[in-house]
């Protein structure tokens, strides 16, 4: 889902309980993330993972990471914000 706002783009990312969703750095590009409920776990290409909790910020562009989890019991929504990008941007 994406909306849109005059200079930024919004859009919503919903991995179900137990679900994983492999990790696309171009799905991320400068993009600043926010957990708005659920549990999330990033995990690196070396298999460590690193647990977030609801209201987490963070941002995923450039990180080693190999997959999205959500190991709760509930959705994990995460809504990423990023820059519009000028038709000269492209």
């Amino acid at each position: 889902m994406s909306h849109r706002r005059p200079g930024f783009d919004r859009r919503v990312t919903i991995l179900a309980p137990g679900t994983s969703r492999p990790f696309d750095t171009a799905d991320w590009a400068d993009a600043l993330v926010i957990l708005e409920c659920g549990e999330l776990e990033l995990e690196t290409l070396s298999g460590c993972r690193v647990r977030l909790q609801p209201g987490a910020i963070f941002w995923l562009a450039g990180l080693p990471l190999r997959c999205l989890h959500n190991p709760g019991q509930q959705p994990a929504v995460l809504v990423a914000v990023s820059r519009r990008k000028s038709a000269g941007d492209r």
